[in-house]
């Protein structure tokens, strides 16, 4: 049976852009830029964007194309003989398993606060309702976070079914473009407030003095993190968008409009973000709880609140649910590969296997509340964070640097073969010996950096 593949190369970026786009750019990145000093951080990020995000991107999408598979399989085809590089590619394949355990949960709380906005929940908009009660209140309704949780799940699967061309693509062109014209009407009803331009300054202004607080190392530790995390790089979810393309166009040229899709993404979202926490004088370092706290009580706040709040969770639903897509497709194709089962069955099995892998992170706010993996304060959602955050995307992602440009993998040469087939931009001459010899020892050094720091 034929592989299935991409009608189109619109449809190629924006699976690929799906990936990465989605809470790490509408959730994650506003918090963690407000965290670390605003513009300061954005420089930080833009500059590992490039000197990691782009030779990964590249490289994870060459594996994909040339192996026509998962990462697992890719790995296993381009492999020498008698070689294993299989077996850890496959270690670092299960963190696309273990981000969506707890990526569904955030998706299903993106869910329940959009129909919550769009029907007008009473409580969630009485003036006098604290916004991080009600907040704790729903994390610890078991039955409310486990049927927006599966909801989400169930229209991934949905759109899976469809298969590659007919579901993936279509819908990320539907959800992406719908996705883009929700943050463009936001920042423009958000920019007509008193005040949001010093939340624009904040934001794109750099100011040393910014991080003073919390230190430049920290700063530039999450910059990386966020690289990684916004692109998904390390557990093949880019590697199986590369598995669907043909060899018409350069991959260093698709990596490039990748990345400046989901930086568009993220920088889109800090221009609704940060102008309207300054318009309405709300803190914007609030961590985590700066979308689903504060920005509540700046809608409830605003005129037209409840229209804006409706909104604004609705693109948030779209961004994650856009990765959820792209990263549920990755493990449909494995299933369906390894076990040679259908498209719909293979999308069942994951509905399930997922529905009942999610449950530890929505029962780590109720039931397990007592469960404190990481210390005091921390939940099952930390731990699976801080498994794929923390060690899988970095680490993979020195895995593939490593497969690609050491003569024991698939090598530099062929890498590079790959890579600049087809029109377009070529992968840089100058970078080449900072990929092969650099790149792996400064991913090396800042993972084992921050496990030091978090474990010590």
């Amino acid at each position: 049976m034929a592989r299935e593949q991409l009608g189109t190369r619109l449809g190629f970026l924006l699976m690929t852009a799906g990936c990465a786009i989605g809470l790490g750019n509408v959730w994650r990145f506003p918090y963690i830029t407000g965290n670390y000093g605003g513009a300061i951080f954005v420089l930080f990020y833009l500059v590992f964007l490039a000197i990691l995000g782009f030779p990964i991107m590249v490289a994870e999408l060459s594996l994909g194309r040339a192996g026509q598979s998962d990462l697992p399989g890719a790995v296993k085809k381009l492999e020498k003989e008698g070689h294993k590089w299989h077996i850890p590619a496959n270690i670092s394949f299960i963190g696309n398993l273990v981000l969506l355990m707890f990526y569904t949960v955030v998706t299903g709380w993106m869910l329940a606060y959009a129909w919550k906005f769009f029907t007008g929940n009473t409580l969630l908009m009485a003036a006098d309702t604290k916004s991080a009660l009600y907040f704790d209140s729903f994390l610890a309704s078991t039955g409310e976070m486990t049927f927006f949780t599966i909801l989400g799940i169930a229209f991934t699967a949905a759109v899976c079914m469809l298969g590659v061309k007919k579901g993936v693509e279509k819908a990320m062109k539907i959800m992406l473009g719908g996705m883009f014209l929700l943050q463009i009407v936001l920042i423009i009803m958000v920019m007509r407030f008193d005040g949001a331009w010093e939340g624009v300054k904040f934001f794109l202004a750099p100011d040393w003095s910014k991080v003073q607080n919390t230190g430049i190392w920290p700063a530039v530790h999450a910059a990386m993190m966020q690289a990684f995390f916004t692109l998904s790089l390390g557990v093949g979810s880019i590697a199986i968008c590369g598995s669907y393309i043909d060899k018409e166009r350069s991959l260093p040229g698709e990596g490039v409009l990748i990345i400046l899709l989901d930086l568009a993404a993220a920088i889109a979202s800090g221009l609704i973000v940060f102008p309207a926490c300054f318009a309405f004088n709300v803190e914007a370092g609030q961590g985590p709880s700066l979308i689903f706290v504060t920005l509540t009580e700046v809608f409830r706040q605003m005129p037209a609140g409840r229209f804006l709040g409706t909104v604004f969770f609705l693109f948030m639903s779209v961004a994650a649910l856009s990765t959820l897509i792209a990263v549920g497709e990755n493990l449909i194709a494995y299933i369906m590969r390894n076990f040679s089962l259908s498209r719909i069955k293979s999308s069942l099995i994951f509905t399930i296997i997922l529905s009942l892998a999610s449950l530890p992170c929505v029962f780590g706010f109720s039931i397990w509340k007592k469960f404190q993996p990481l210390g005091k304060g921390t939940n099952v959602l930390d731990l699976e964070d801080f498994i794929v955050s923390d060690n899988l995307l970095p680490l993979g992602s020195l895995f593939i640097i490593l497969f690609c440009t050491t003569k024991y993998g698939w090598g530099e040469k062929a890498f590079l073969e790959e890579a600049n087939t087809g029109k377009g931009m070529k992968f840089p001459a100058f970078m080449r010996a900072y990929v092969k010899w650099i790149l792996p020892l400064v991913i090396l050094t800042l993972w084992a950096h921050n496990i030091y720091a978090k474990l010590f």
